[in-house]
């Protein structure tokens, strides 16, 4: 995983998911897992696979790799054994993601890394798990993606280094690569007040293995104000998916309208992201869909 990171100077991560999915009115989410368990009915799998196959083919006809990430945001096992579904979830996201590139007939350029978010509300530091409590609480999970057999480990969404210590230290010892993936507010900070620099030297000081690299994630790109970082936080930042809009979480959370600055607005920050500092993997969360990624590629192009 490491030499296909070092073989590339620009690629793609996913665009959003489940904002896509919850303005349908035939999809129905899940109070505790959200979306993985529409894999299991014809409808969700196929909504689902509609979705990641956009991704898959903006990526292929622009020959610009991809990451895409399975559907298991909150399929802890807390969260799966309320939900009353199988306990195998995870390992059959896996699965779900695997057959979508065999059918496309990607196994060079598309890698499948197997999600995690943390135990709480992503956006509020406060009830984050310490580090010991994160390593015990999240290893279930990790354990099922990493024996479904994920290209990589990633954390998403994660609003306090404490809590993503210890998900680094449960996925470190499955000897599986894996990102650690921060939401940040407007002051470029993770939401527990630290600061990028300080946040990544954390982790790759007490971590039992440090991770690829870091994203940021579910933020405009305009919130991580590059020009005020440390050269050292672009030295271990990999990718960023961006919200659509510049609206903060507290505006954003369970809205049912779509936000969005422009496509142009934002595909504009963000190849900035790649061109002048070298974050090297862009991609959408909150707002965004296909043409987010056809701004990317088509202008990274050009």
């Amino acid at each position: 995983m490491q030499d296909f990171l070092d073989r590339y100077d620009f690629m793609l991560s996913e665009a959003a998911v489940v904002e896509r999915l919850k303005r349908r009115d035939d999809i129905a989410l899940d109070d505790h897992i959200v979306h993985a368990h529409l894999i299991y009915d014809l409808p969700g799998r196929t909504a689902l696979s509609k979705i990641y196959n956009d991704y898959i083919r903006i990526a292929q006809q622009a020959d610009t790799p991809l990451l895409l990430f399975t559907p298991t945001w909150r399929t802890n096992q807390d969260r799966v054994e309320r939900s009353g579904i199988s306990s195998t979830i995870n390992r059959d996201a896996v699965d779900f993601l695997y057959s979508l590139k065999q059918q496309e007939n990607d196994t060079a350029t598309l890698k499948i890394g197997g999600t995690i978010g943390c135990r709480n509300d992503c956006y509020r530091p406060e009830e984050a798990l310490s580090a010991t409590e994160a390593s015990r609480f999240h290893s279930w999970q990790i354990r099922q993606l990493v024996t479904g057999g994920v290209d990589f480990l990633i954390a998403v969404t994660i609003p306090s280094v404490e809590e993503a210590l210890g998900i680094a230290n449960a996925m470190a010892v499955t000897d599986k690569p894996y990102i650690i993936s921060f939401v940040i507010g407007r002051d470029g900070k993770v939401l527990d007040g630290n600061s990028l620099v300080n946040a990544f030297d954390t982790i790759d000081t007490l971590a039992i293995t440090p991770p690829l690299g870091y994203f940021v994630n579910c933020s405009y790109p305009a919130f991580l104000n590059p020009v005020t970082q440390p050269v050292a936080v672009f030295q271990r930042l990999l990718g960023m998916q961006a919200n659509a809009t510049s609206l903060d979480h507290s505006e954003l959370d369970d809205s049912m309208e779509l936000k969005s600055e422009p496509v142009e607005a934002w595909g504009e920050l963000m190849l900035q992201l790649n061109h002048d500092y070298g974050v090297k993997v862009l991609g959408g969360c909150c707002g965004t869909g296909s043409e987010h990624l056809e701004y990317l590629v088509n202008r990274n192009i050009a």
